[in-house]
């Protein structure tokens, strides 16, 4: 609208709202033919992600870098994804009315956190050596923590889906 043209009368201005050359009026059919669109394009989008496509991934897992941290992590076997379900144990033991059997699961709980920490800590360091031995000149900054969050996760539930089976060389 130009700037020397009167303000519209509000019922015109809404009747443009309703009716505009862009979109077609809504009905029952076009707004189930756009949902189902919708979710064709969501689960393409996601399985795409899943098998790690360059182009669906998020920036902060997107390069060879990362691809090659998501493989170093996943061709080995981890601490670390065991702890969850270790947590889950401990808890049902809690329950347990025996305080030794529930003080045994609290250590058992506390040894197995530090452990992963211990283990995730030397991993970071590994991951960093490896990428600056595969890749000279990358920054390294980030890639060990990345790599050790994707170990803490249960191997099925990792997204990216991992691309290599255990115990593949890298």
């Amino acid at each position: 609208m130009a700037k020397d043209a009167p303000t519209p009368k509000r019922k015109d201005a809404e009747a443009l709202n309703k009716v505009n050359a862009i979109t077609s009026p809504a009905t029952k059919a076009s707004k189930s033919r756009d949902r189902n669109e919708l979710k064709a394009k969501r689960l393409a989008a996601r399985a795409a992600y899943m098998r790690g496509e360059e182009s669906a991934l998020p920036v902060r897992d997107r390069g060879p870098v990362r691809r090659y941290v998501r493989n170093y992590v996943d061709s080995r076997r981890n601490v670390g994804e065991y702890f969850l379900p270790a947590v889950a144990s401990v808890l049902v033991l809690s329950v347990v009315h025996n305080k030794y059997v529930s003080l045994i699961a609290i250590l058992f709980m506390y040894v197995a956190m530090l452990y992963t920490v211990f283990s995730g800590f030397f991993m970071t360091r590994r991951i960093r050596k490896a990428v600056t031995a595969k890749f000279p000149g990358e920054s390294t900054k980030g890639l060990g923590m990345y790599g050790w969050l994707r170990s803490t996760q249960m191997r099925r539930m990792r997204a990216p889906a991992p691309q290599v089976q255990r115990g593949d060389l890298i």
